[in-house]
């Protein structure tokens, strides 16, 4: 169970839960991704991490709207 910190705080800086969940587990997955290249051990879990930075403000929407790639849809053949 999430103790620290409250879900009220978390969602004022993210709109949705469903957006919040979504922005934390990218951002948890980029964390692991990176540690594992670089071969450092993380000093705690990447979901851990990555509910601190949206609580702190350091990640927010925008910004990993803005680190996503955009999908390119496949061509439909004529």
């Amino acid at each position: 169970m999430l103790l620290y910190p409250p879900i009220k705080e978390l969602l004022s800086q993210v709109p949705s839960r469903y957006m919040l969940v979504n922005l934390v587990a990218s951002r948890a997955r980029k964390l692991s991704s990176e540690a594992e290249v670089s071969g450092e051990p993380l000093e705690e879990k990447a979901v851990s991490l990555a509910i601190r930075e949206v609580a702190e403000g350091t990640l927010a929407v925008e910004e990993a709207e803005a680190a996503e790639p955009a999908e390119e849809e496949p061509a439909q053949p004529a």
